[in-house]
């Protein structure tokens, strides 16, 4: 059972005999489909290199998600069902994804790749790998509203409205894009007319920004517990489950140390999600100078998702919401 604080270390990292489609899943009334919001920097943007499409990709393929799934089994097997038998990527008719990049058009349809913060379908973050987990698990519609910004940092531009000091402007920004996202979506998607918004987690990626200044990772802690707060009571979601990812992709053990300290101080319903086993070495990865972003390595990008999923996947089951629970078989 996961409370608050509990760490859920390198979920799944190295074994293949359960996928994200398996296990528990979340029986929902009809009428109502369930609303995501995922928040954070450029790592919840999106970097993970898909294919060779993209002038800036080098090395020969290396670590995107092309490549991975041509030559890795067993992310393949795990990943099934991402591309099609004629090597198209796939779509869901069951879990979309609204996301208003920093510049450029919106992004707002089923999910697959793409929902990243470059033009185009050549990246993708996070939510791929919630987004495959929460579909598979949650027998109502999913929507997941995603919120980020590059080069944002909790202390300064998140800032949360109860510490002292100005409100972040990106904490009011992510606030109104939520609201934006919602009844967007409930328009422009025909799958979701006559049903109701019922909000079922928060994720919260980000971190490098604070990593590096020594004022921001010591208040890190009390800023995290605020934003959680914050955000529940904006929400009005007392009970709001919310998963929080390490940054694991470098820095010093302090900085990780100050996230999980962070998240154990959120009341349950919550999560801290060690991603550390997922960074993958630069030469076999896509953009080897982007250490802060994973080196654009598709592999860690999937499995950082699936990790965040799987702990939300988690949090629904024992949050006492009241909902009934059944096993569907593994597809």
């Amino acid at each position: 059972m996961i409370a608050c604080g509990i760490v859920l270390a390198g979920v799944l990292a190295g074994s293949v005999a359960s996928t994200a489609g398996s296990g528990p899943s979340v029986v929902e009334e009809q009428g109502a489909f369930k609303v995501f919001l995922l928040a954070g920097q450029s790592n919840m943007e999106g970097h993970a290199v898909v294919d060779l499409d993209h002038p800036d990709h080098y090395n020969g393929g290396r670590g995107n998600l092309e490549r991975t799934l041509d030559s890795n089994p067993d992310f393949a097997r795990r990943f099934k069902g991402i591309r099609d038998e004629q090597g198209e990527w796939t779509t869901r008719d069951d879990v979309w994804c609204w996301y208003r990049p920093w510049k450029g058009p919106l992004k707002a349809g089923p999910l697959s790749i793409g929902f990243a913060v470059y033009e185009g379908d050549h990246h993708f973050g996070p939510e791929l790998g919630i987004g495959r987990v929460l579909g598979d698990s949650i027998e109502a519609p999913v929507l997941l509203i995603k919120t980020a910004w590059g080069g944002k940092s909790l202390q300064v531009d998140f800032r949360p409205p109860s510490r002292e000091g100005a409100t972040g402007p990106f904490y009011a920004r992510m606030l109104k894009e939520y609201r934006e996202g919602l009844a967007d979506a409930r328009r422009k998607f025909p799958q979701l007319e006559g049903l109701e918004p019922e909000l079922a987690g928060f994720f919260w990626f980000q971190g490098w920004n604070d990593m590096v200044d020594q004022e921001s990772t010591k208040a890190y802690p009390a800023n995290l517990e605020a934003l959680a707060a914050d955000v529940r009571k904006a929400l009005k979601s007392p009970r709001l489950p919310i998963v929080v990812g390490e940054t694991g992709n470098a820095g010093s053990d302090t900085f990780r140390q100050r996230q999980a300290e962070g998240t154990a101080r959120i009341p349950p319903p919550s999560a801290f999600v060690e991603t550390r086993a997922f960074l993958r070495k630069p030469e076999d990865s896509p953009n080897q100078g982007h250490g802060h972003h994973w080196f654009g390595n598709a592999e860690s990008y999937a499995l950082v998702g699936e990790a965040l999923g799987l702990a939300m996947r988690e949090l629904l089951r024992t949050s006492g919401d009241g909902k009934g629970l059944e096993d569907r078989p593994e597809s």
